[in-house]
């Protein structure tokens, strides 16, 4: 029985958190058979993107005894970051940005310590070590991507890291690491790209600013921070900033967390003002430029 799907294009515009339009194509399956492969393809499926979707995706096909291939490739951002295999959250979201949150709390739980009994000097003098911080964070993410790939080769799904460009319906060109290219042909194509932060249309954006693709590896801490909008990830990054004792100011385009309950995130704003975090409300930013200081403005 062939696979039976609905192929439609949509245009996502996901600027409202933060994110550049994406051209995807949806594929709803409505039967657990992929049609079969014919003699002419390589594979029953290639999935472009080596997240969580892409990876889901792969993995539930195998487990049908198809043959699949993924295809992933990471664009360096404007500062260069790049990272391995396994998508957003492995990478750049939530595994990270919840070991630097850890490491926020910790360091919080260390100045209350002392009301329930521990001695500690002074509590105030206490600092992290960004560089520990950063490297322990990136240990665990590469471990993570490590493990990715090992489960990709023992599934026998084969892994290439290269950018996808359609040729065809059936085939894919990937323009490899190496400068080098290869064909894949299947009879089934699955586009699992995710999506990228999008840098405000403004002077110095590019130049100066960085995003939650670069925050997580940066070698050196970022100092005071004013993250621009107030999704729930810029409320993430600007949290974690403070408890690990920067000064963090969140400007706020249109609402706190639009798109959920405001009721929530007024309570949420007020927790984050109550400790420390500064809110500009109602701002739009023109242009950034670095003053003699080299501090930005």
């Amino acid at each position: 029985m062939a696979l039976s799907v609905l192929k439609h294009t949509v245009q996502l515009t996901l600027k409202s958190i933060g994110y550049s339009s994406i051209q995807c194509r949806f594929i709803s399956v409505t039967s657990c058979k992929f049609s079969a492969r014919n003699s002419e393809n390589d594979y029953d499926l290639v999935v472009v993107g080596g997240g969580s979707g892409g990876l889901a995706c792969a993995k539930e096909a195998v487990s049908y005894g198809k043959k699949v291939a993924v295809l992933d490739f990471v664009t360096p951002s404007p500062h260069g970051t790049t990272w391995g295999l396994g998508g957003t959250c492995v990478n750049v979201g939530c595994i990270p940005k919840k070991l630097m949150h850890q490491a926020a709390l910790l360091g919080e739980a260390v100045k209350e310590a002392v009301f329930y009994g521990w001695e500690i000097s002074d509590p105030e003098e206490i600092k992290i070590n960004w560089e520990n911080m950063r490297q322990a964070v990136q240990n665990h993410v590469k471990s993570v991507n490590w493990v990715t790939r090992v489960m990709l080769r023992e599934k026998q799904i084969e892994y290439v890291n290269g950018h996808a460009e359609f040729v065809d319906d059936h085939k894919i060109l990937a323009r490899l690491k190496n400068g080098s290219e290869r064909t894949l042909t299947a009879q089934n194509i699955v586009i699992a790209v995710g999506g990228r932060p999008n840098y405000p249309e403004i002077p110095g954006a590019k130049e100066y600013c960085i995003t939650s693709d670069d925050i997580f590896s940066l070698e050196k801490p970022p100092g005071n921070t004013l993250v621009i909008g107030a999704g729930y990830i810029g409320l993430e990054c600007a949290g974690f900033l403070r408890g690990m004792g920067m000064e963090a100011t969140v400007m706020v385009r249109s609402v706190v967390l639009r798109g959920f309950d405001q009721q929530m995130a007024t309570l949420l704003t007020q927790e984050m003002e109550d400790r420390g975090v500064k809110f500009l409300q109602r701002c739009i930013p023109l242009k950034v430029v670095k003053v003699k200081s080299g501090k930005l403005q």
